[in-house]
């Protein structure tokens, strides 16, 4: 998801840090899933060797995700 060259860590907007209501100190886009795996805030960033179930997983949500192809739900 995040290799994705369209994915992209935002920390200010219109050349303004980003206001605590949209995401500060950093947000993650991910606009190619439909913005479905993005996160208004991120706490922490794990770089992991295999992908696990995330919080929306656990909740039946795809673990990709893709627009596409209708992955919105497992």
């Amino acid at each position: 998801m995040l290799a994705d060259e369209n994915a992209m860590l935002a920390y200010k907007y219109a050349d303004k840090p980003l206001e605590p209501e949209h995401g500060y100190p950093l947000r993650l886009l991910v606009p190619h899933l439909y913005f479905w795996k993005s996160a208004k805030w991120l706490r922490g960033i794990e770089f992991m060797e295999k992908d696990r179930p995330g919080f929306w997983e656990g909740y039946g949500y795809h673990s990709r995700g893709d627009p596409w192809v209708e992955e919105r739900f497992s």
